[in-house]
């Protein structure tokens, strides 16, 4: 516990919000400060693997740059760039080639304080473009990793607001979307109101999510216009410009593989005060590299008519990209039923190519009878593709031949998406000839390297196959072992022999690993990096993956955290908290599969509720709550009885282990995990206390579907009331933590949701703390505000538990 008794809390409140942020007992407040273990990324000509390190929270005067709300997103006006960015502050730079000494490290200079965001790897894989955040924006920055020499190749000039500001031509050349010099100063609002504000439809059915940070005004239009508008320009190594593309507002400019051409996207007017900016009218063109518009591939109108159902797509070519195999070839995705999943079809999507210089007919390549889903493309006459479809939870992997679209597809797998157990894997992918990924193939061509997460009732342990296309044979050539959770980074040859893994354990922080097996697989690997515990005062937590059953038979299970040290026979039942977050299934059976790895390295990170171990509280991490729905039978009909099911199996597991006591468990969740708590508070006095960070708890305000609900509130009437706890505000007696990012932007966690229920709570008297959190987002990202989270959830368990 912490040092604070409840004895002594029983008669003091927690002290007021408005004073000043609160930091958590030790040794939370250390742990959060600790630095955490650096991101890592291997080259593509797999010389070179470079560390990243940034802090995993931010000053709060950070988030307090100033930033504006446009058509869904936010953008910093200052510096053109996304607001609310978490850049690298430091780069490392390690060789993995033969000879070179293991577990050295190179840091690169870089200028004090450097924000650096953006990162692309040259054609060679041997530089590393990047921006460094200045005073007034973003400018473009070159790290030549073999030399480990830096340096700045313009002025702050790109604009990074909206889409990717940068991406490589050559080894000496990049395209950058660039500021237009002479745009003067953002359009001024008019302070007296020239008229209403006027929106209709006229009998079109136009349903929308509950989207935020949308255009309101006119106003608003014209600052988004000034704010994505950029020239696109080729700009040397020595910081020579050329400008092909005058300043308009582009979206994405996407150089071909070969580099001859440019996918250019551009945003256009009518815009909507309803939908974010991917809604927006769109021209898809390509251009050569003196801007001249060579193909319109489509121009696509305001997407206002989509219905809310899953497998709905908009008409018209989608998806559309280069073929990472081909020099400069187009391909893209057209709906063959309207877009429309509830419309009777044999043939959903029909994928298509038309290469270079785009004056023939497009070709079909395959077509599917669901959505499709991905592509990875590997050869002339060899690619995979998937199709999906939601309501049945069915996906299908096929190979097809690209060179010969009448040659019968092949199909590879079939099963349901639900089902972990037989999930085949996906490709790896590496460089082509071209430069950019394609499937991984062996020497002989006929075979796919194949790595998943190898989920099975023993556990989760990757692997790594080969699948022979041909015969569809499969070899397992490696798979991770107890007590590790590892997996494969990346296959440094096409046979296999040499590839880097990251390792971790229960007890062991991830690092990276070179296995080399060119002369026997006896060998073993050698260590590349290593990272010390980011928190060693979590040594020492007892974790396990415990399963348990629901009184209709459905299987279930969680992750149970105890705190160091304890023992159920000396020290008694632990007050614990319970950190739910529900997923709907079509399948009884398939919704007891055990998918969390038992070997994983636990740290808490920001918020984490496995921080309240360390002040003497157990926790059973997302105990399983599957609201299933089998047949015609839609999940959330039946959400409320499965909800109570399964945290009554919980309990009773708990407290017949002989670690848990029925009255000292409390529930907590974040977002959908908010509104799961909330309505287990709602429909039973299972718990006695509650902590609801961020959640939803009135489903009228979001009455076109949410989570994995498609119907709306009209055709599903009941269900929206019976799973909105709002309106069983009046049933909830234990004491509730409620806690909401005041700047929330994630669809549906309006913060006006958590007012409401609060206002409702203390007007019927309830036991209810209110803690809003300038400036945060739906997750919660600055070291102040995250702090006091977790001192607020200590003083709650403290206090009521």
């Amino acid at each position: 516990m912490s040092s604070t008794s409840n004895a002594d809390l029983s008669n003091s409140p927690i002290p007021e919000l408005g004073l000043t942020w609160q930091s958590p007992p030790a040794p939370i407040a250390q742990m959060l400060d600790a630095a955490p273990i650096p991101n890592v990324a291997i080259s593509p000509n797999q010389r070179w693997l470079v560390e990243f390190e940034r802090p995993e929270l931010l000053p709060i005067a950070e988030l307090a740059e100033p930033e504006i709300g446009l058509a869904g997103f936010r953008l910093n006006p200052r510096l053109s760039c996304p607001a609310r960015m978490n850049p690298y502050r430091r780069l490392w730079v390690r060789s993995l080639e033969a000879g070179a000494e293991r577990g050295e490290a190179r840091s690169i200079s870089l200028p004090d304080n450097a924000r650096i965001n953006f990162l692309h790897w040259s054609p060679s894989g041997d530089r590393l473009a990047f921006t460094l955040l200045e005073a007034t924006g973003l400018a473009l920055w070159v790290l030549d990793l073999p030399s480990g020499r830096t340096w700045q190749v313009t002025e702050a000039i790109l604009n990074g607001t909206y889409g990717t500001p940068l991406r490589w031509l050559s080894d000496e050349t990049l395209l950058c979307k660039v500021l237009d010099s002479d745009r003067g100063d953002p359009p001024q609002a008019n302070l007296v109101p020239v008229g209403p504000i006027v929106q209709e439809n006229l009998g079109k059915k136009s349903p929308s999510r509950t989207y935020t940070n949308l255009l309101q005004t006119p106003h608003d239009e014209d600052l988004l216009d000034y704010y994505i508008t950029a020239a696109l320009e080729i700009i040397s190594l020595e910081g020579d410009r050329q400008r092909i593309v005058p300043p308009c507002r582009i979206d994405e400019a996407l150089p071909s593989p070969d580099c001859r051409y440019i996918l250019l996207t551009t945003l256009h007017r009518p815009y909507s005060y309803k939908l974010p900016a991917g809604f927006f009218p769109r021209r898809f063109e390509v251009i050569d590299l003196t801007g001249q518009s060579v193909y319109t591939v489509t121009e696509v109108p305001l997407i206002d008519n989509l219905s809310t159902k899953f497998d709905a797509v908009r008409t018209g070519r989608r998806g559309i990209s280069w073929r990472s195999d081909r020099g400069s070839t187009l391909y893209w995705i057209e709906a063959l039923d309207g877009g429309e999943p509830t419309q009777a079809a044999e043939q959903r999507d029909r994928l298509l190519e038309l290469p270079a210089p785009f004056t023939a007919e497009p070709r079909a390549l395959w077509t599917c009878e669901f959505r499709f889903r991905r592509i990875c493309w590997g050869k002339d006459d060899l690619a995979m593709v998937w199709e999906r479809w939601h309501d049945t939870r069915q996906i299908r992997m096929w190979r097809i031949n690209p060179l010969d679209p009448t040659q019968t597809p092949v199909l590879l797998s079939d099963r349901s998406y639900e089902d972990n157990y037989s999930d085949p894997g996906l490709p790896l992918m590496k460089k082509g000839e071209q430069g950019w990924n394609v499937m991984h193939l062996t020497p002989d061509q006929q075979s796919i390297y194949f790595t998943g997460r190898g989920v099975s009732p023993a556990g989760v342990h990757p692997f790594l196959d080969r699948w022979n296309y041909q015969t569809g044979a499969v070899e397992r050539l490696w798979q991770c072992q107890d007590p590790y959770y590892e997996w494969i980074e990346e296959l440094l040859n096409d046979e296999a022999t040499e590839f880097i893994t990251q390792r971790q354990a229960q007890t062991e922080p991830p690092n990276y690993w070179r296995y080399d097996w060119r002369h026997g697989v006896d060998r073993p690997p050698q260590i590349l990096t290593q990272y010390p515990d980011p928190a060693p005062q979590f040594a020492g937590i007892q974790e396990e993956i415990v399963r348990y059953e629901r009184s209709d038979g459905v299987q279930l299970s969680a992750k149970l955290y105890l705190p160091a040290g304890y023992d159920p026979q000396r020290d008694g039942n632990l007050p614990m908290l319970f950190w739910v977050y529900p997923e709907e299934f079509k399948s009884a059976k398939l919704a007891g599969q055990v998918t969390t790895p038992r070997n994983r390295f636990s740290r808490p990170h920001y918020g984490s509720i496995l921080f309240l171990l360390t002040q003497g509280y157990g926790v059973l991490d997302n105990p399983g709550l599957p609201i299933i729905g089998e047949g015609d039978t839609e999940p959330n009909d039946t959400y409320v009885e499965q909800l109570i099911a399964g945290a009554k199996a919980a309990i009773d597991f708990v407290v017949e282990r002989g670690i848990g006591d029925r009255d000292r468990i409390g529930i907590g969740g974040h977002s959908y995990g908010a509104f799961t708590t909330v309505n287990l508070l709602a429909h039973t006095d299972l718990f006695r206390l509650g902590i609801a960070r961020s959640g939803a708890y009135n489903r009228t305000l979001t009455p076109f579907g949410f989570q994995g609900e498609q119907r709306n509130f009209w055709e599903a009437t009941q269900t929206y009331i019976e799973m909105s706890p709002f309106a069983q505000a009046d049933q909830i007696t234990a004491p509730l933590l409620l806690i909401h990012g005041g700047d929330d932007s994630n669809p549906g966690t309006y913060p006006v949701q958590t007012e409401r229920l609060f206002e409702a709570l203390k007007g019927l008297g309830g036991t209810v703390r209110y803690v809003v959190l300038p400036k945060e987002d739906h997750g919660y990202r600055s070291r102040e505000a995250v702090g006091h989270v977790l001192w607020e959830m200590v003083n709650w368990c403290d206090r009521y538990l």
